[in-house]
């Protein structure tokens, strides 16, 4: 993300001209323009979570899906305003570390890596229960831990053998999820159109046990783990032909793209499926292809394991290659360092982050699982938007995106909101992970004062 920048310039916008400090000082090649830009976002927000979470956000919000999707990409996009000024103030790679530490210091810029790792390592948690609900049950039935375990395992294998063909499996599995989607939403409105479908329930917002605003933000909570993901594309900006030209557009254009379709998806599957049916099911988007017939839902639930698998191996890549770079940077052991000798790929971390998520993923269910991470990621998003108001006394020479200054304020106030919408025993078991990352933060801090 990058600061704004020391020229007047039209809030919220880009200017046209070439960042010159954006385009040296790395040694890393400039390859990606904007739309191969929008593509990586998409891919990595788009997909696994939609697929696993519709049913817990009705169980939330009520028929009205559609609206805490929308209130949760809303509540992104104050965020992602924080990220594309930063990103194009400092194209570098290191994230919400690099900006915390900027602004608040090493101990700080820890604890906003660290909250990064644990959300990576919980999602992945998640996600390994999803694929042994109601999608694999369609082709047959094991035990959840079987199955939890054997995935998990098939996954750190895979992730230990390399990532030299990620990017071109990761197109073909986005075009898949993608593709699911849609289908999912063209059966929605065959079901509506044929008189089978219900469009009252997509104005059906609240429960028994909540009123419409309580409802609409409990379902934010959780609708708002199908956007995570955009946070982690700063990484690439070192990579980026044109950062402060080309990250602000692919970045809220991604964002919009995947709200529209998550909406979408939403509405088809609350009008299309009962309510009650979508809350029970672990596979609630199988159920709109049940009623609509015609398509097998084998087919279905292949896709949604596809996408499903798919979102847990590129985020159990990033968790432990994020492990492994703070174990160089003496932040976590330094075991987490050793490389498989022929694969050179970081084994310990790998192992390490595997056996975490399936600690997690054993003991925690999905809803309570995705609210953790969210709150974890809520951490970090506050860090990143208060770190953004800070650094906006540091000046730099080159032009970048400057968001409205109403944005980062109203993105700190929405992750206070949102949290305060999170249950006690998620906060409970959030806690435990920031203790943990707090005693980390003042053992590496400690290290690199003795360093310096």
């Amino acid at each position: 993300m990058k600061n704004p920048s020391d020229q007047p310039e039209t809030s919220g916008s880009a200017t046209a001209s070439p960042s010159p400090a954006a385009a040296a000082g790395t040694p890393l090649k400039k390859t990606l323009t904007t739309s191969l830009l929008y593509f990586f976002i998409l891919g990595d927000v788009l997909g696994a979570g939609v697929y696993v979470l519709v049913g817990q956000v009705a169980a939330d919000s009520g028929g009205a899906v559609w609206a805490p999707l929308l209130a949760a990409l809303c509540l992104a996009l104050l965020t992602a305003a924080s990220y594309a000024e930063l990103v194009t103030k400092y194209p570098r790679a290191g994230g919400s570390s690099h900006y915390a530490t900027r602004a608040y210091g090493p101990f700080t810029g820890f604890l906003a890596g660290y909250c990064m790792l644990a959300a990576g390592i919980v999602s992945v948690a998640a996600l390994a229960r999803g694929f042994g609900g109601d999608y694999l049950t369609e082709f047959f039935t094991l035990p959840l831990v079987l199955v939890t375990i054997v995935f998990l395992t098939a996954l750190a294998l895979l992730n230990a053998r390399g990532i030299s063909e990620s990017t071109r499996a990761n197109v073909v599995a986005t075009v898949i999820e993608v593709g699911g989607l849609l289908l999912v939403i063209g059966l929605g409105v065959w079901i509506v159109l044929r008189g089978d479908g219900d469009m009252g329930r997509l104005t059906d917002l609240g429960t028994a046990e909540k009123g419409p605003l309580a409802a609409l933000l409990s379902g934010a909570v959780l609708a708002y783990y199908s956007f995570v993901g955009f946070e982690t594309s700063v990484n690439v900006a070192e990579e980026t032909k044109d950062p402060r030209r080309s990250y602000p557009r692919a970045l809220f254009g991604a964002l919009i793209t995947a709200g529209a379709v998550y909406a979408l998806v939403g509405a088809a599957a609350a009008a299309a499926v009962p309510t009650a049916k979508l809350v029970e099911s672990s596979g609630p988007l199988l159920e709109v292809v049940r009623a609509a017939g015609g398509v097998p839902p084998e087919l279905f639930s292949a896709v949604a394991l596809v996408a499903v698998a798919n979102g847990a191996l590129l985020t159990g890549i990033m968790s432990s290659r994020l492990a492994y770079g703070m174990a160089q940077d003496g932040l976590l052991p330094g075991f987490l360092t050793k490389v498989l000798p022929g694969r050179r790929t970081p084994w310990a971390a790998i192992a390490a982050t595997g056996a975490l998520s399936l600690l997690l993923a054993l003991t925690g269910d999905v809803a309570t699982l995705a609210s953790t991470l969210v709150l974890l990621l809520l951490v970090v998003f506050f860090l990143v938007n208060t770190s953004l108001l800070v650094l906006r006394r540091d000046e730099v020479e080159h032009d970048h995106f400057r968001a409205p200054t109403v944005l980062p304020v109203l993105g700190a106030l929405s992750c206070i909101l949102l949290a305060t919408q999170i249950e006690r025993d998620v906060w409970f078991r959030g806690l435990l992970v920031l203790a943990v990352g707090v005693v980390l933060g003042i053992v590496a801090a400690a290290r690199l004062r003795r360093r310096n």
